[in-house]
């Protein structure tokens, strides 16, 4: 039997889920980390700039989790915006973000990168 990427992953998250509730008690961890930033904040960065530095910060949480759960956390909790960051103005912002069109619009953005540019 098959099962659907969906499917899996709900499983692959539920069934944690469900093991520290059946637990009468679980560790937690609450996890913060100094937001690797670009050098100057209120300076628009390239979206190839910040998704480096994105992945920078997922690297630090992935290694910071892993920590947690060998350690016997069932629960950990990331910082709110541990990802990106929270210093940014109206420009500075566009290069962080995801253009998610209509869910009308029949578009396979890996197919035709160009369809939508969004070019700041």
């Amino acid at each position: 039997m098959v099962y659907s990427q969906p499917y899996v992953y709900t499983a692959a998250f539920i069934l944690p889920v469900l093991e520290a509730y059946a637990l009468d008690s679980y560790i937690e961890a609450v996890y913060k980390h100094l937001i690797i930033l670009s050098e100057d904040p209120k300076i628009p960065v390239s979206p190839e700039d910040a998704l480096m530095l994105m992945n920078k910060n997922m690297d630090v949480l992935k290694g910071a989790i892993r920590t947690a759960a060998l350690q016997g956390a069932c629960i950990i909790v990331p910082p709110e915006d541990g990802i990106y960051g929270w210093v940014f103005t109206r420009e500075t912002v566009y290069s962080y973000l995801e253009d998610i069109p209509d869910p009308q619009v029949n578009w396979i953005p890996r197919r035709d990168p160009e369809r939508y540019c969004l070019c700041y």
